[in-house]
């Protein structure tokens, strides 16, 4: 049984009752589905060929997996397959993949779980069920031949598909036993023994990949690309000032503009037009005569809003001690040497390639979207908010997102926006599309935030003292405005400062006495979700600063890094970059290497990079060598594949990346002011996977990050002598 490729043809869904579908699916195919049984008992006549939710096997032997997180670039969706089809034992040439809808998830009572695809949640928080759901399926495949044959399920092999039983000779195929096995009640999927990972075939191997044929051959359908019969255009113009109201509207002569049908203001805090084509809306929303009220506007610039984080990395107010091992402030006070620094990181855009878009219909009882979002169930959620609907009238197509980074994950504005405007002519699908200067300024963030670091040598140069304090916006007190954030604990953005050892986001270090603290310093600007979340910032602080308290123990880099490093895996990834580096061997004429290491999403990293700083000030990075350690390793293929765009990534924000704050508005608008990494600045990329499986799966596309900005600024230290204290690279003169 197959479900309808509703995921890229939008135009071309059909929302057919559970029932219904399911009678369709089956004459048409005559599989049968695996995984975790279905809890639709009284569906049992209609449903007799479909057990449960994770695998498809069609009569051709063609294995046909279910996919609930999303799909963005990072591999997930092959990665997933490969953890059902190792469990399995199909034939992974016969392997296809099929996305789940939320709709579906809903009316099957969550039988997939979460499909939020966040923070590496893809593999690491789906393996153990999706797994089962293979397992289960093997169950049954087997156990229907058994049956068949009349001999005990210990008997039979399976290898790719085909069962066999070595003391009669029989065989015969996954497609042959399905519906019988269809029929068998499947066993408790928590009571089914996994494969020993010394026994995995397709996991752990770099196999291609199941979603780029259609990326390469310029088929693939983006949301941005939907076209439905009688659909109409809309641009979505937002005040330019966050959390502004429209003050005065004349939209007269924009509405005598060619192609317009409406224009809207939307909750008196942004407007939109509605034409034939985007084209048209665009044009007209130029026309429209708008002011907006900016008599209150708080922290409105750059230099406001550092200095309120300034006041946080000193103030006694407002602080929250996180960790306090030891007696910090006492050690401080002896100490034979005394290091300190203060940092900072900006505001930090997500910058996906497909800007913000949502096409929605909506009726009085129903409403239905078509839309690129890491979060299929936050979208379906919306809608129901937005619109007051039950949740199983709200109907989400998914498709694959151009981009997330966080930003189409737990936040789900821009289908908000879609929803209302789509309200505005009800019946009429509507596709939205926000401009690229609508995107850019109007993104949800990384936090800006400060961060002052202390440390304290005794007279062996050994560090003894180590405090943290950072001040900066909070995601959590911004996604709730009306809670009540007094004396708020924000343990997440101070990931990868944990000193517990059952921590997946532990601080590498651990001298005898370690202080950290978080001053909540909230400020107008949106912030949310950006890849690595507060990792990437928080390793920038400890990094840049270890390296300045190495320069004042008078120690290497590596060596001083090497002696206090805690973790024995964190140690042994540390020990194999500078290994592959080449650490400490002689490099051609001015050329240097920064190192650094972090511990965070359960898994451990390490870099070092190889730059030059030219006559100019101009920074070329030559090399970069990352290890990491995340357990067990998938697909190695794609783990190297997600290293490189985290490095692209980072050097893009390391060296370029920053949003300012100017007149309560966001300066940059688009790629000219917003600069990344271009083709010819990308450095030879050297990924080394050191795994040790034992048990542990770590997340791959946001630790990795967190390595690549403190070895830039730790090399560029080493190549001019300053030290790098405030990102992006590009403010802070060379030379």
């Amino acid at each position: 049984m197959t479900i309808p490729k509703d995921l890229e043809k939008g135009p071309e869904v059909q929302n057919l009752p559970r029932r219904k579908f399911i009678k369709n699916s089956t004459v048409l195919t005559a599989g049968f589905a695996f995984g975790f049984q279905i809890p639709f008992a009284s569906d049992a006549k209609d449903t007799a060929l479909e057990v449960n939710a994770w695998v498809v096997i069609e009569p051709d032997d063609t294995c046909i997996i279910r996919i609930a997180r999303v799909e963005m670039g990072q591999g997930t969706l092959t990665g997933l397959a490969q953890l059902v089809a190792e469990e399995l034992d199909c034939d992974w040439q016969k392997v296809k993949t099929e996305k789940v809808s939320s709709n579906e998830n809903l009316s099957r009572k969550n039988v997939w779980g979460d499909m939020l695809t966040v923070g590496s949640f893809g593999l690491r928080f789906s393996q153990d069920y999706v797994r089962r759901g293979g397992a289960t399926a093997r169950a049954l495949l087997l156990q229907a031949a058994a049956n068949e044959w009349q001999v005990p399920v210990s008997e039979l092999t399976v290898t790719e598909g085909i069962i066999r039983h070595p003391f009669s000779g029989k065989s015969t195929s996954y497609g042959k036993v399905a519906q019988a096995a269809a029929k068998l009640t499947p066993p408790d999927a928590k009571t089914i023994a996994l494969k020993n990972p010394k026994d995995w075939k397709i996991v752990g191997q770099p196999l291609k990949r199941l979603d780029t044929k259609d990326k390469l051959d310029g088929s693939k359908i983006y949301a941005v690309d939907v076209q439905l019969p009688g659909m109409l255009n809309a641009i979505y113009i937002s005040a330019p000032v966050f959390g502004t109201k429209i003050n005065s509207f004349d939209s007269a002569e924009a509405f005598k503009m060619p192609g317009v049908k409406k224009i809207t203001q939307i909750n008196n805090e942004a407007f939109a037009v509605i034409a034939d084509t985007w084209w048209h809306a665009k044009v007209a929303s130029e026309k429209v005569k708008v002011t907006w009220d900016e008599s209150n506007l708080g922290l409105t610039s750059d230099s406001v809003i550092h200095a309120y984080l300034e006041n946080g990395l000193t103030s006694n107010e407002g602080v929250y001690v996180f960790r306090n091992d030891g007696n910090v402030e006492n050690d401080l006070s002896r100490a034979v040497k005394k290091v300190e620094a203060t940092y900072s990181a900006p505001f930090l855009a997500h910058a996906t390639m497909e800007p913000m878009n949502c096409v929605a219909k909506v009726t009085a009882n129903r409403a239905e979207i078509w839309v690129p979002t890491q979060d299929p169930q936050g979208a379906q959620l919306a809608m129901s908010k937005t619109l007051g609907l039950p949740l199983d009238q709200c109907i989400v197509n998914r498709y694959d997102p151009g981009g997330g980074f966080g930003r189409r994950g737990r936040v789900s504005d821009y289908v908000i926006s879609a929803l209302e405007i789509a309200k505005e002519m009800p019946g009429i699908p509507i596709k939205m599309i926000w401009t690229r200067e609508e995107d850019m300024t109007h993104g949800q963030y990384r936090p800006i935030t400060q961060a002052k670091l202390s440390a304290g040598l005794d007279d062996k140069n050994n560090l003894t003292s180590l405090k943290i304090r950072i001040s900066g916006q909070s995601i959590f007190a911004w996604r709730n405005p009306t809670a009540n954030m007094t004396g708020f604990k924000d343990d997440f953005q101070l990931q990868g400062l944990h000193g517990d050892p059952k921590s997946d986001q532990q601080l590498c270090y651990k001298p005898p006495h370690v202080k950290v603290e978080w001053a909540m310093r909230n400020t107008h600007v949106p912030v949310g979700t950006w890849r690595g979340v507060n990792v990437p910032q928080n390793s920038f602080y400890v990094e840049a600063f270890m390296e300045e308290v190495a320069k004042a123990a008078k120690m290497d880099s590596y060596a001083f890094r090497k002696s206090l490093t805690h973790h024995p895996k964190q140690l042994a990834t540390l020990q194999l970059a500078a290994e592959k580096a080449n650490w400490g061997k002689p490099l051609p004429k001015g050329v240097y290497r920064g190192i650094s290491q972090f511990m965070s999403y359960g898994t451990h990293s390490a870099s070092v990079v190889e730059l030059s700083v030219d006559k100019k000030g101009q920074v070329k990075v030559h090399r970069v060598v990352l290890v990491v350690d995340c357990g067990y390793a998938v697909n190695p293929g794609q783990i190297e594949a997600q290293v490189e765009g985290s490095i692209v990534y980072g050097l893009s924000a390391a060296m370029w990346g920053e949003c300012t704050i100017e007149r309560g508005r966001v300066k940059q608008k688009n790629f000219d002011t917003y600069r990344v990494l271009r083709l010819a600045e990308m450095p030879k990329v050297e990924t080394y996977i050191h795994s040790t499986g034992d048990k542990i799966w770590g997340g791959i596309g946001e630790p990795t990050i967190a390595v690549v900005a403190p070895a830039v600024v730790n090399a560029i230290y080493a190549a001019t002598g300053k030290p790098i204290r405030d990102l992006p690279i590009k403010n802070n003169p060379l030379i």
